[in-house]
């Protein structure tokens, strides 16, 4: 699947055109392209200021967002490199703090593109080439880069030198890449997918990590020995408890943090995941009140978020709609967890023909009073059919939510690619 993208700007428009003719080869298995790419441009994967490099199936975003609002708190400069974009694609290039401009975007594509000539470069690899590009070039005192799929074979994973590496939750999720079969692999599936996250990690270079299930905890411990990275686990070598508020402690010692506004109990897990990483690098100062009051300031759309008023919202009346990209099982029980007790609420989804309709709509189960499907503009998505008997079609977001009856609360989820079409028609713009 190509991850299509658009822009206001005729010179942007132009480079992404560009990288909408790209795709990935099918059975490519190689770092080998992203770093002849790399070469090309003059390595400026070698040039960036200390990095925070995180894995995982869910979680990854928000725990690159706790790290970024950590580090600003501190009074540090960071790039942040995130993936996908929700309504802009610039959002994936932020420079010491700011969104990469329209003019620099586009002279960083046409620069990278230019150069990409006879290597097969995909889309993710350009888009990871000109944001490291960008990074060497402006001054900065971290680096936040978020896995875009996987880890072993991300384009991400040029970076050799990372202050720490990170791997939030894991699941099943991308079978038909991170499950294929492969020689000196893990067999059983989840063990696999920790062995693919976990093997960012780099000799020397701390690798913190959530709690799994024991096949996967194994599977940590052996790509992380591998690799030689000073392995550091919760429950082990750092742990935090989530109540009123998280209880953490690690060798350094213990810290009284707040729970973040981020909705969703397992946003706790992901704070408490960015605040070991910061505490078991040593390349950059952060005190212990940066990262209380980065967990208290950190903001990451379209995960569990309420929206505001906006075109889109003025069709639910007084209701609250909510917003998540989550896309996946872990995602659903997530999001199920958050509204455990609540009213039924009436769900809006879109899916990407790829994914598992269940995956969303089981957790949930008699907490869906409706369920009306929307289809993904740009994507491949599921029919209501695949959603099962209860299920019906609707043309898009803004004649589902004016078909709901007065009453109830309404979910919108199932995509990212959906979120951001939402956050737009709704005019909230990531910024």
């Amino acid at each position: 699947m190509r991850d299509f993208a658009t822009s206001d700007s005729p010179a942007v428009q132009a480079q992404l055109d560009r990288l909408a003719q790209l795709s990935l080869p099918q059975g490519r298995l190689s770092l080998d392209p992203v770093r002849a790419l790399l070469a090309r441009i003059g390595d400026p994967q070698h040039r960036l200021p200390p990095t925070f490099h995180v894995a995982g199936t869910n979680g990854k975003g928000s725990t690159c967002a706790f790290l970024r609002a950590m580090l600003e708190a501190a009074g540090h400069r960071v790039h942040v490199f995130t993936s996908p974009h929700l309504v802009r694609y610039n959002e994936r290039i932020r420079i010491a703090g700011e969104l990469v401009s329209d003019a620099e975007l586009a002279a960083l594509l046409s620069e990278v593109l230019d150069a990409s000539d006879g290597i097969g470069a995909s889309f993710f690899e350009v888009t990871t080439a000109a944001a490291f590009l960008a990074f060497a070039r402006h001054p900065a005192d971290a680096c936040v880069i978020e896995v875009g799929l996987g880890g072993r074979l991300d384009a991400t994973n040029a970076i050799e030198a990372p202050a720490v590496c990170g791997v939030a939750s894991l699941g099943i999720d991308h079978e038909a890449f991170l499950l294929a079969p492969e020689d000196g692999t893990p067999d059983e599936p989840l063990a696999r997918i920790a062995f693919e996250k976990a093997s960012i990690a780099k000799p020397g270079v701390p690798l913190v990590t959530q709690a799994y299930p024991p096949g996967a905890a194994a599977e940590i411990v052996r790509t992380a020995a591998r690799h030689g990275a000073a392995l550091e686990r919760r429950g082990l070598e750092w742990d935090a408890l989530v109540g009123a508020r998280i209880a953490y402690r690690d060798a350094a010692g213990k810290l009284d943090l707040p729970l973040p506004p981020l909705a969703g109990a397992h946003q706790a897990d992901n704070a408490a995941l960015a605040a070991a990483m910061i505490r078991h690098q040593v390349r950059i100062e952060v005190p212990a009140e940066a990262i209380a009051m980065g967990i208290a300031a950190a903001h990451w759309p379209a995960r569990l978020q309420r929206l505001g008023h906006g075109p889109l919202t003025a069709l639910a009346g007084n209701r609250a709609v909510w917003l998540d990209g989550g896309h996946n099982r872990d995602a659903g029980a997530a999001i199920a967890a958050h509204f455990a007790g609540h009213a039924p609420l009436h769900l809006i989804a879109g899916m990407l023909a790829g994914k598992d309709p269940a995956a969303m709509v089981a957790p949930l189960g008699d907490r869906v009073a409706s369920l009306r499907v929307v289809p993904i503009p740009g994507h491949a998505a599921h029919p209501a059919a695949a959603f099962g008997p209860r299920a019906s079609a609707a043309p898009d977001v803004s004649a589902a939510l004016a078909q709901l009856p007065p009453e109830g609360d309404v979910l919108i989820a199932g995509s990212l690619y959906l979120a951001g079409e939402v956050l737009r028609l709704n005019r909230e713009l990531p910024t």
